[in-house]
């Protein structure tokens, strides 16, 4: 077998096999497969599709293309994914729960991609924190603490390191089988039993579309289930941004005041409880989502989230007093700005791509990969979808570096915002579930 015959195989719409797809990952991850053969393999995948069982064998193959972790816990391993959004710190808020509520949860996440925010970014906008930790250090944190957020390092799914890079510069990122081949190579490699997924849609979403993120949705549904392991789906609303907050030390804010009861944002609240309540069940840990969730929430509640949240920080490298002392352990930005409201009447539509972007050019994304994050940076008190304004009234804050890129967003934050005399009907915050 060649890279050739796989690739010819594709094209000519035969699919992917198992032993096809096992020689190819390997190919990718050891350098047998050069740049130009692995863009022809995304793009006959992308124009021909390899259905059903050949997203599985790709899955498969990529995750074994390096370290698979294996565990011996006395609960059971389970983690989230979601396909990224503004302001959605959902992450740091459930990994936690779900440990207070007897799982491990080894969360491999990865950084901001476009408009949408990264975890790992989150994480690294408290001091000290090691968001790349290595795979002994992940396994210690889970076993003493319960979770860990932490980035991939080059021991999980190499192949698919590989491919994702050649994927951006040969145009095939938008080929569902290779997204999710991608997502699940580098969350099956964690070993896990459960996985729950929120794709998101809306004018925020990659998938904005209703239909692709339905097929999105199946796709990683299945093709999970199809590889071993137990997943579903929620489809996830990002007509609007998640959290009150868009930006890296400003989510981390929220995610506190909500751990700690200061401030409760409740939509995250409620997107956390239900995507936790869904990961019980997969977890044999509740009898349905509906348990699952108020289980979520008296986690939340009593603080013992907060509690767990406290030691993971501490045990990565972060403060040790970070959930009593986070508003001193933060970086402010130097520039605060109030942005109002241009006219009386009610917020009807949010272009939240463009939010993303804003914090993107205030400095908290990259525009190109070299790019330092400024960790202080982004927008707060968002007002949302459905809110009767009055003019001059904040619409929110903008956190900035200077005078020049507060005007910038300003700008965009305006453009973003569209006004009706009549109060719109507000989105739901979850449009569909899927599951087997």
């Amino acid at each position: 077998m060649d890279a050739r015959s796989v690739i010819r195989a594709v094209r000519d719409g035969e699919g992917l096999t198992a032993d096809g797809a096992a020689w190819f990952a390997r190919g990718l991850a050891d350098g047998a497969v050069s740049d130009a053969q692995a863009g022809a393999f995304a793009m006959a995948v992308l124009l021909k599709g390899i259905g059903a069982p050949g997203r599985v064998a790709l899955t498969q193959a990529m995750r074994d293309s390096g370290s698979v972790l294996q565990w011996d816990m006395p609960g059971p391993v389970i983690d989230k994914h979601s396909t990224g959004g503004v302001g959605d710190s959902v992450s740091l808020l459930l990994a936690p729960a779900l440990a207070a509520c007897g799982c491990y949860v080894p969360m491999i996440s990865g950084r901001g991609l476009g408009h949408t925010g990264g975890t790992l970014d989150k994480m690294e906008s408290i001091p000290g924190y090691r968001a790349l930790p290595g795979i002994e250090v992940l396994r210690k944190v889970v076993g003493e603490v319960g979770c860990a957020i932490v980035g991939a390092t080059g021991e999980i799914a190499p192949a698919d390191k590989r491919l994702y890079g050649i994927r951006d510069i040969s145009g095939t990122v938008e080929s569902i089988d290779l997204i999710t081949a991608s997502i699940l190579s580098k969350k099956l490699a964690a070993g896990l039993e459960g996985l729950i997924l929120d794709v998101k849609v809306g004018s925020g979403a990659f998938m904005a579309n209703a239909d692709d993120a339905r097929a999105l949705a199946k796709s990683l549904v299945e093709t999970a289930n199809g590889a071993g392991c137990k997943t579903t789906a929620l489809i996830t609303d990002m007509n609007q941004p998640l959290g009150l907050c868009a930006g890296n030390a400003l989510e981390v804010i929220e995610v506190m005041e909500t751990l700690t009861g200061t401030a409760v944002s409740g939509a995250l609240w409620d997107i956390t409880a239900a995507l936790g309540g869904e990961a019980l069940v997969l977890a044999g840990l509740a009898a349905d989502a509906e348990e699952g969730a108020e289980r979520i929430d008296e986690a939340l509640e009593t603080g013992r989230a907060a509690e767990i949240f406290g030691k993971m920080v501490a045990a990565l490298g972060g403060p040790v007093d970070f959930v009593e002392r986070y508003p001193d352990r933060l970086p402010a930005a130097p520039v605060m700005r109030a942005i109002t409201a241009p006219r009386d009447g009610f917020i009807a539509s949010i272009d939240t791509r463009a939010l993303g972007e804003a914090v993107v050019h205030l400095g908290g994304g990259r525009l190109v990969g070299s790019d330092k994050i400024n960790p202080s940076v982004g927008l707060s008190e968002m007002r949302m979808i459905g809110e009767a304004m009055g003019e001059g009234d904040p619409l929110m804050l903008v956190h900035a570096s200077d005078a020049a890129h507060a005007d910038a967003a300003e700008a965009a934050v305006r453009a973003a915002y569209h006004f009706s005399d009549e109060p719109p009907e507000e989105p739901p915050l979850i449009h569909e579930r899927i599951g087997i």
